[in-house]
This record gives C-alpha cells, sequence and structure tokens, in this order.
C-alpha cells in the first residue's frame, strides 16, 4: 500500500528520482559551510547531464524552512529515503546524496569488519539520534527490485561503508584494485533483492572529510562532491574505476584546505582515533562485484 506523501513533495512520475540532502546545522559549534552548495551543484549535474527532472528530485536543506518536512530532520530524512525507493520497478535510476556531519558508533552485533557502525548525523541529531547504516541499508537498499539502480553519492566523514553494502573495492594508486567481502554474517544478508546499489564516499571508514581549497567562502563546497562532479564533467561516459582514480587525484591535488571535523563531545572521540594528517581517500562499495574498468558510470 503506498504512503500518504507530504503535499509539498515531488510526484516523481518519471523513471529517475533523487533525494539531495544538504546540513549546515546553522548556529551549532560544528556548522558546515558548504553543504548547501553541494546539493545545488549536484542538481544541476544530474538535470543537465543525466536528464534527471526537476519533479523528480527532492532537496532537504535548512534552507527550505517554509516546508517543514523539507528540513533534514532524522524523521524527514527516512521519509525521504522511504519516497526515494518506493513503487521502483525495472528501469528506474536512483540517486541519494547526503552532504553533513558523519560518525562512528561502536558495533554490538558483530556484523561490521572493524568493529564500527558508521552513521549519518540528521540536523536533529543531539535530540532525536543519528542514523546507522543498518538502518539506511533497510531503508533503501534491502527494497531495490530486479533492474532497479541506486547511486549514493555520500560526502561526510567516516563514510566508506555508509550503506552497510556487502562488498568494498580496494583500489591502490597504481590502479591494482580487488573487491572485499563485507557480509560477515552471511544469515543476514546486506544486498538488494535483485537490484544494484553502489556507494560512493567521502573517505575511508577511518578518515574524515574535508571542504574543498581554492573556493571563497561564499562558493564553499565539499572536496568529495567537488571532485566527483569535476570526474564525471570531463570524462562523460567514464567507468568507476577512472571515475574514482579522478576524485582521488583531484582531492590529493587540492589538500590543505580546512577539514569538516565534528567538534564538541560527539567528535571528541573521532579526533582522538584518527591523524589529522590522513587525506582522505573516496571508497566505492556495491551489493554485486564487477569489473571497476569496464563498466561504465551512468545514473
Amino acid at each position: 500500500m503506498r504512503r500518504e506523501l507530504p503535499a509539498g513533495y515531488p510526484q516523481a512520475r518519471g523513471k529517475k528520482r533523487a533525494v539531495l540532502v544538504g546540513i549546515r546545522y546553522t548556529g551549532t559549534e560544528y556548522e558546515l559551510r558548504g553543504t548547501v552548495n553541494d546539493v545545488e551543484c549536484m542538481k544541476s549535474l544530474l538535470r543537465d547531464q543525466f536528464g534527471f527532472p526537476s519533479d523528480g528530485i527532492l532537496v532537504l536543506t535548512e534552507e527550505k524552512s517554509d516546508d517543514p518536512y523539507r528540513m533534514p530532520t532524522r524523521e524527514n530524512l527516512l521519509l525521504a529515503m522511504r519516497w526515494l525507493v518506493e513503487d521502483c520497478d525495472a528501469g528506474h535510476s536512483l540517486v541519494f546524496h547526503f552532504s553533513g556531519h558523519g560518525v562512528q558508533k561502536l558495533d554490538t552485533v558483530g556484523d561490521e569488519v572493524d568493529g564500527y557502525n558508521e552513521a549519518l548525523c540528521p540536523l536533529d541529531f543531539e535530540e532525536k539520534g543519528k542514523i546507522l547504516d543498518d538502518e539506511i541499508n533497510d531503508t533503501i537498499v534491502r527494497p531495490l527490485g530486479p533492474g532497479v539502480k541506486l547511486h549514493a553519492i555520500i560526502d561526510t566523514c567516516h563514510s566508506g561503508t555508509i550503506l552497510d553494502l556487502p562488498y568494498l573495492c580496494r583500489l591502490s594508486r597504481t590502479g591494482y584494485w580487488q573487491w572485499e567481502n563485507h557480509n560477515r554474517q552471511p544469515h543476514k544478508p546486506k544486498g538488494t533483492r535483485g537490484g544494484l546499489a553502489i556507494s560512493i564516499s567521502g573517505c575511508n571508514d577511518h578518515q574524515k572529510s574535508a571542504d574543498s581549497s581554492g573556493f571563497p567562502e561564499s562558493a564553499a563546497i565539499g572536496a568529495m562532491t567537488d571532485s566527483f562532479i569535476k570526474a564525471v564533467r570531463s570524462e562523460p561516459g567514464t567507468t568507476y574505476g577512472r571515475l574514482l582514480s579522478a576524485m582521488r587525484g583531484t582531492i590529493r591535488d587540492g589538500h590543505g584546505s580546512g577539514r569538516r571535523l565534528l567538534p564538541g563531545r560527539v567528535g571528541s572521540f573521532v579526533r582522538k582515533m584518527i591523524a589529522s594528517s590522513s587525506v582522505q581517500e573516496p571508497q566505492l562499495c556495491s551489493s554485486e562485484v564487477f569489473d571497476i574498468y569496464r563498466k561504465p558510470f551512468l545514473l
């Protein structure tokens, strides 16, 4: 049965649908400056280069304060995720983009390779809680049926395996690659129901993300979002391997800008875990393995 959606939600009649989330955390000690620009840049890319219709794109930012359902709260984020995958069938192409804070939490059930869950921080995460990778997987990965394709573009700290997908691609600077199986509990599948889910994230699970360098404050943008858009625009029809390599190269070249660190008690544990000099490396995860230098990147 189809859920009743808020009146302001897009109708999404076509086969392309996207949820774009940018959170500034305005007025807090961990405020970010580039996240709303991330969303606007991603929206332009989806419309101009991949033909996503405006009525198929749902945007959640604090700038949408005139519509309470467009505020990026925990409840609204989960509602938007459910909208993204609802009533999808073969031929649907879905995009979930999140720009904001991400953290790690201790894994208490033993299904994480590194012993930690990854989590997104909604606007109200201090009151309502974070969204763990397990819940993200249940909401936008598990429902995907045959012929449905999802790409998640996640620009946060600790985002490597944020969708809890079963396979992580290890890619060296020399181009050597291999898939790692991250499904530690075969009786608890992390994949889809026949569809394809792929995540491209800002950094490894143990790393932090940054804002890009070389931009004035008014044009700040996340380093991962910036490198992703540049790679896609510069080489239409690129493969996943070339895309990931190009993104990493762009970030290495621009390293040294102000970093997206999460201060306060939420981030204190994070800062103890990682040396601040670590350079973020975008990651690729998938619900199934494939040749990253032969499969073209298509949305």
